[in-house]
């Protein structure tokens, strides 16, 4: 299922207001960045580059596990608003899909706190 035009990044702007002063959490397969907004809705980025993740199979692969992840998050808890900027870490190509969901999750939950407090 697609993400709503609503709630992706679109413009180099809003990436840029994300990586100019951003809540960060970090494991072995994800960076995620976040910043709150005043929208309605949360929204999601990505950029995975070809220097962190070769082959563009496993880049389209960690986009669908992203969106969907961020999809059911969004769904089932009430969140702080908020833009997420997801990067590829330096084992995200040869981890699990279970690894992957389990480490977005917590990236969620801890970017969630993180936003409260700003």
């Amino acid at each position: 299922m697609q993400l709503p035009k609503h709630a992706k990044l679109l413009k180099a702007a809003d990436y840029n207001r994300v990586f100019d002063k951003p809540a960060r959490s970090s494991d072995r397969y994800f960076t995620v960045l976040a910043r709150p907004n005043n929208m309605q809705n949360s929204r999601l980025g990505m950029a995975f580059s070809k220097k962190k993740v070769k082959l563009a199979v496993a880049r389209n692969r960690l986009k669908r596990i992203s969106r969907e992840s961020f999809r059911l998050t969004q769904l089932s808890e009430e969140k702080i608003n908020a833009d997420y900027i997801v990067l590829a870490g330096g084992q995200c190509a040869v981890a699990t899909n279970q690894q992957l969901f389990h480490s977005l999750e917590k990236h969620w939950q801890q970017l969630n706190i993180k936003c409260e407090e700003l």
